[in-house]
């Protein structure tokens, strides 16, 4: 089989703090005397049971986390090394994921916060060679109106080069508040030159999926696995050509599916669905992207198969013309090397 590291790809659902490194998450707590749940430093990765479909623990676990997170050079860090882990997966673009809310208290001010994560992705590309650009969330735990000032300051920032902000997405539990509240943020956002990037059909089914399309009008979904549920809504989706952003890891650690068998990739594939395989928050999944698409050549994919997956989430991603043109005749290279040339690795 041939060597998924060297497959070219791209990343389009990775979380800020859940980028983390668990050696690094370790190091800093250690640097500030915090003391950690056993649960984030023991490398075994968060799993709630499939009929304990709770969000309580995982948030529980994402905070404690975040707490460490209360530096510039901590920040810069994070960005940093997603790059480099993403370099080694073969990833040509990570499109990272943050609320800079969370760590405004420590630089200085929400400004400051985005500032800093918008000049080291600029950085980061330059140095590691992947292209590295942000999406800011706002959060559904918090009021829809901090939600449209995190969308005007988002604005301030976008554009489309490696480093600049090119997406404005809806987070957290989906159960939370009423999704139509967030419509004057996307609003803002899209007016702004942002694509809407929400989260939605994870823990929640086809119906409030549908609210998530009808009011947001998303460019991508983050997760959008319930939409196998229902065959009209999926060929809705696939029609507007809406990309998923599927995390066949996190569906399984969160136990919205019992078990990566049951997750429904292949349906989503049959469909002709745009899918971006990422790994959401490898820190507590410990999964990372090329485990994405191992999981799904254990779940019978072919290469050709993976390699489309790959195409599509390129194709899915916001880098220019020129680069997507790029990486695609990588893919196809990728799929045109015989699998014992690339020393049978897998």
């Amino acid at each position: 089989m041939r060597d998924l590291d060297k497959l070219p790809k791209v990343h389009l659902h990775l979380h800020f703090t859940g980028s983390m490194r668990v050696s690094t998450l370790r190091e800093m707590a250690e640097q500030q005397g915090i003391r950690l749940p056993a649960n984030l430093v023991d490398n075994v990765a968060l799993s709630v049971p499939a009929d304990q479909r709770g969000w309580f623990r995982f948030q529980r676990s994402y905070d404690a986390a975040r707490k460490v997170v209360s530096s510039e050079e901590a920040m810069r860090r994070i960005i940093r090394e997603a790059a480099e882990d993403d370099a080694q997966e073969g990833s040509r673009r990570l499109e990272i994921q943050v609320d800079p809310t969370s760590y405004a208290p420590f630089v200085g001010g929400l400004t400051p916060a985005l500032e800093i994560i918008v000049d080291e992705a600029r950085t980061t590309s330059r140095v590691t060679g992947v292209e590295v650009a942000v999406i800011v969330a706002a959060s559904r735990m918090k009021h829809p109106l901090d939600a449209r000032t995190l969308a005007r300051l988002a604005t301030t920032f976008a554009g489309d080069q490696p480093g600049d902000v090119i997406g404005f997405g809806l987070s957290n539990d989906e159960r939370r508040g009423n999704t139509s509240e967030w419509a004057g943020a996307f609003n803002i956002a899209r007016r702004g030159g942002l694509a809407a990037m929400p989260h939605g059909g994870e823990l929640l089914g086809p119906e409030h999926l549908r609210e998530v399309v009808a009011h947001l009008k998303p460019t991508r979904i983050g997760h959008g696995v319930r939409s196998a549920e229902d065959p009209d809504l999926l060929a809705r989706i696939v029609d507007a050509g809406i990309a998923l952003e599927v995390c066949p890891a996190s569906n399984v650690s969160l136990g919205v599916y019992p078990d990566e068998s049951a997750v429904p990739l292949q349906v989503l594939f049959e469909s002709g669905a745009q899918i971006a395989l990422a790994a959401d928050d490898p820190l507590l999944f410990l999964s990372r992207l090329t485990d994405q698409y191992r999981i799904a050549r254990d779940l019978g994919a072919t290469d050709r198969q993976l390699a489309d997956m790959a195409i599509s989430s390129i194709n899915s991603s916001l880098a220019s013309e020129h680069s997507k043109s790029k990486w695609r005749a990588e893919v196809r290279d990728w799929l045109a090397t015989d699998e014992y040339e690339q020393g049978n690795t897998d």
